[in-house]
């Protein structure tokens, strides 16, 4: 169970990455006023999704590994690990957010400005420190 663990972690990490650039991108693309810009920035946000989504799905599939293998017997009196599910569910909700920000982008039809982005930037750090002191320090 510890490659698992290993791997989910390592996984998670890549996810993240993806997690925290992607809306930067978005700040950046929403300033861009040249057509070659766009271009540029359409196709590193459609690269930077695929490699976060490969990210994203290994994250969940171990960590339902990992819950079944290891913390099954444990869930119902485990509440931290409950609000650290809850929290990878608003995670997961965030991603498919941004896969359709990704798609408005794409159509040249974004209505929101950078500063938007800015602020929605703030949502997978504020998510993460959640899922890791729920993790790490399993405070009830």
């Amino acid at each position: 169970m510890l490659w698992i663990k290993a791997f989910h972690v390592i996984l998670m990490v890549t996810w993240f990455a993806g997690l925290f650039y992607l809306p930067r991108l978005f700040v950046y693309h929403a300033q861009a006023a040249d057509p070659i810009g766009q271009d540029r920035f359409k196709t590193m946000e459609r690269k930077l999704l695929a490699i976060m989504t490969i990210g994203a799905v290994g994250t969940v599939l171990t960590g339902l590994w990992l819950l079944l293998g290891w913390w099954a017997a444990a869930l119902p009196q485990a509440g931290w690990l409950h609000v650290k599910l809850t929290a990878v569910i608003a995670l997961i909700a965030y991603h498919l957010w941004l896969w359709k920000v990704v798609r408005v982008f794409a159509a040249d039809a974004n209505r929101r400005s950078d500063r938007f982005y800015r602020i929605m930037n703030e949502v997978p750090a504020i998510l993460l420190i959640a899922i890791v002191i729920m993790a790490m320090v399993k405070p009830f």
